[in-house]
């Protein structure tokens, strides 16, 4: 069977697809690793991914074309992809980016990763833009109800895909992301207690709630930590406490890994508060290293985060706050989760993980 993998317009560190880039390439090393006889491995990548993509195992294909060029993409995952596939003799094309051609010209699996989109424009019409955004929801529709094989990455997208899509539940097959290993190592002890937290700008990450919820775990604790928000460069448009906003540092971006790794071990508690994900990686990473998670109760992150994390409603910072308060105040719960966190991540490895996608994409 040859199996077409259509990574053209991943290129690490451009536009939002970091994450997706991740997921491609150690799915690509596992298929290659676990590659049987009459499995033939063919990859459409660029310039910029080359380095990444062309492994043992794996006909790497270079696709003459800029991957920054907005038409030369939409041309490519409207049509050319599956015209070259078809000149390939491919089987299959698996798309990882969530986006199937419209010619359907072979067999076709699709990995999408979440709807975040349909809940911008639910939530935050007109943030994302209102052209680009409904193409791609009307992308994300058709790719989930023309392809043969529709992967998604937890059942809390499943669910959307359901809702939005108007799939059926039995077409889409749930496949957890698998996790990169954090080597472990001894990390030096901070000088003072603090907290960290992970976001970003954009409002479904959930900033806001992040210092509102600080906020009130400074009202409630006799002496404070100071808080750490990686993900940001400023606070201020979320303040209310300018006493609280004093013990707040933000970071935009940790440029090596190791160090924000570093950041994480030392923490005393991890926050992630995000509205929804379709996975949410964050938490898992705070596990690895050792550190007492509390994040949302939404979406996909209770699926992910299992019995090892403390739960609270992202839109209520009050309770938010106490729930810091009372976890930096017991010890011992912190021990539990650090060790159910341990646990918990062995769910996500890449053997189980690169095991089902073979499952799927060789049936």
């Amino acid at each position: 069977m040859r199996l077409v993998i259509d990574c053209f317009k991943l290129v690490k560190g451009a536009g939002k697809s970091i994450g997706i880039y991740n997921l491609a390439l150690n799915l690509v090393r596992e298929l290659a690793a676990g590659q049987k006889k009459g499995q033939d491995l063919i990859l459409l990548g660029n310039a910029y991914n080359k380095k990444d993509f062309d492994i043992p195992g794996v006909r790497f294909i270079e696709i003459p074309k800029d991957p920054h060029s907005r038409i030369t993409c939409v041309l490519w995952e409207l049509f050319e992809v599956s015209i070259c596939a078809r000149r390939l003799r491919a089987d299959k094309v698996l798309f990882p980016r969530g986006y199937a051609s419209m010619l359907h010209l072979t067999r076709e699996s699709v990995i999408i990763h979440d709807m975040i989109p349909f809940y911008y424009h639910e939530h935050y019409p007109g943030y994302l833009g209102r052209i680009e955004n409904f193409y791609i929801m009307w992308r994300l529709k058709a790719s989930a109800r023309r392809a043969d094989d529709v992967i998604t990455i937890s059942e809390a997208s499943r669910r959307d895909i359901v809702k939005y899509a108007r799939v059926p539940e039995g077409r889409i097959t749930v496949i957890h992301n698998g996790y990169n290993m954090i080597a472990k190592k001894d990390y030096p002890e901070p000088e003072d207690a603090y907290i960290v937290a992970v976001t970003s700008g954009f409002p479904h990450k959930n900033a806001k709630g992040i210092v509102r919820s600080y906020e009130q775990y400074c009202r409630v604790a006799d002496r404070p930590l100071a808080l750490t928000i990686v993900g940001i460069d400023d606070c201020s448009p979320f303040v209310s406490d300018e006493e609280a906003a004093k013990r707040i540092t933000c970071i935009r971006y940790v440029e090596k890994n190791e160090d924000l790794y570093q950041m994480i071990h030392g923490a005393r508690v991890f926050l992630f508060l995000s509205l929804i994900e379709g996975f949410g990686f964050p938490p898992i990473e705070a596990m690895q290293l050792g550190t007492a998670v509390i994040c949302s109760g939404t979406s996909s992150l209770p699926e992910v985060a299992g019995d090892a994390a403390v739960y609270v409603d992202p839109n209520d910072p009050q309770k938010a706050g106490q729930a810091i308060a009372d976890l930096l105040a017991d010890d011992a719960r912190r021990r539990q989760l650090r060790e159910k966190g341990y646990e918990n991540i062995k769910r996500f490895s890449w053997d189980r993980t690169g095991g089902r996608y073979r499952e799927v994409l060789f049936r």
